[in-house]
């Protein structure tokens, strides 16, 4: 015969696993969701030159739209900047040291602009493009990259592209 208290001690074990085990399922039920929201590049602009260092730097805005119903964050994008086909460099977007409660909030059916800033630096492979984007002539934006994206219960990357100009 087992005692009374094995029982009751077996009860809440297995109770506990399954509340763990829901919970995890729940946590995870959001992520194809979250994959919804989509991320585009809404523009570059250019900031400031540098002739003698010659840099330049750029104001690179992501558009990023919420079609669901869940409210989210977004803490990271990490993106490659191409101009013309041409390779300009990497750009990282971060607000990972922020709470999540201070970050800003992208609410379902809403459109966030976020904005990055971008060092240009002229070299020989890009000399071309770099004088096009300092002199204001018409260029093709193209990025590509991982866009992280993360509501109360989980977090998903995923990867994007877009084109702009």
């Amino acid at each position: 015969m087992v005692s009374r208290g094995r029982v009751v001690i077996f009860s809440a074990f297995a109770g506990l696993g399954v509340l763990m085990l829901s919970l995890v399922l729940f946590a995870n039920s959001g992520q194809d969701t979250l994959k919804q929201i989509n991320i585009d590049l809404a523009g570059v602009k250019l900031i400031d030159v540098d002739k003698i260092n010659n840099r330049a730097h750029l104001e690179v805005l992501f558009n990023v739209t919420n079609p669901t119903t869940i409210t989210s964050t977004i803490p990271s994008i990490n993106y490659d900047l191409f101009v013309n086909g041409k390779h300009l460099g990497s750009g990282h977007y971060s607000t990972e040291d922020i709470a999540m409660a201070g970050r800003a909030p992208l609410f379902p059916s809403s459109t966030v602009t976020f904005t990055n800033t971008f060092e240009l630096v002229d070299t020989d492979q890009i000399s071309n493009e770099y004088q096009s984007i300092i002199n204001g002539q018409p260029v093709s934006y193209k990025v590509t990259g991982q866009v992280t994206v993360e509501s109360a219960w989980t977090l998903i990357t995923r990867d994007f592209e877009s084109t702009f100009g």
